[in-house]
């Protein structure tokens, strides 16, 4: 199947599929088969099969799934084993947050720079880079050529970052801003991601979960 076909619904499993794996290795799990993983991940077996099927399958008939060879054949189609260079934007909490994240590269993503606009914050060191200023943008992705970029700014801020950075070379971002930032351009990719929208969305399935009535005894 084209990659261009390919549903971004599937795609977004993946790195559950990835994640679910993982921790069965770890815990010296070899061997499953569709309907075992659909239970532990709250799928249905026919759902995995079809998922996996967009790659090439990947199991076999009577025996189901080897998890290294599943896993790592996963970790391939995600990009893990080819991390591209990413830059944060934001060194406040939510930004020292993420640079002191020791698995980046085990996402796909390699940290080379932290940069930000507050002079104060400057030489800090978090997760082994010293944060740089601003300023010395421009220069570092001429040097570097870095292809992603984390961004942990104002939302004031965000869109008009992003559009210096794309004029820079960056083709893909993670957003934490509060700010959804619109890439208007066929090769940049974005990935908007809102914690406190997960929050709302959890108390509201608490607060409508308390409105049920109480099934009878």
């Amino acid at each position: 199947m084209k990659q261009e076909s390919i549903s971004m619904m599937v795609v977004r499993r993946l790195p559950r599929y990835y994640r679910f794996l993982s921790d069965m290795e770890a815990m010296g799990i070899t061997k499953i088969s569709s309907g075992e993983l659909a239970k532990r991940m709250n799928l249905t077996a026919s759902q995995i099969r079809q998922d996996l099927n967009c790659f090439g399958g990947f199991g076999q008939q009577g025996y189901g799934y080897h998890i290294p060879t599943l896993r790592a054949k996963i970790g391939e189609i995600l990009g893990i084993d080819r991390p591209r260079k990413a830059i944060l934007l934001g060194a406040g909490n939510m930004g020292r947050a993420l640079a002191g994240y020791t698995a980046f590269e085990r996402k796909g993503l390699y940290l080379v720079g932290i940069f930000d606009a507050d002079i104060r914050k400057v030489g800090e060191s978090y997760g082994g880079l010293t944060v740089q200023h601003i300023n010395n943008l421009t220069e570092f992705c001429k040097k570097e050529k870095p292809e992603a970029a984390v961004i942990c700014v104002g939302p004031w801020a965000a869109q008009e970052m992003c559009g210096q950075l794309i004029k820079l070379g960056i083709r893909g971002f993670v957003n934490f801003s509060r700010y959804d930032i619109l890439a208007d351009h066929p090769d940049v990719m974005v990935q908007n991601v809102h914690i406190g929208d997960a929050m709302l969305t959890l108390s509201y399935q608490m607060c409508r979960a308390e409105e049920l009535p109480e099934t009878s005894q």
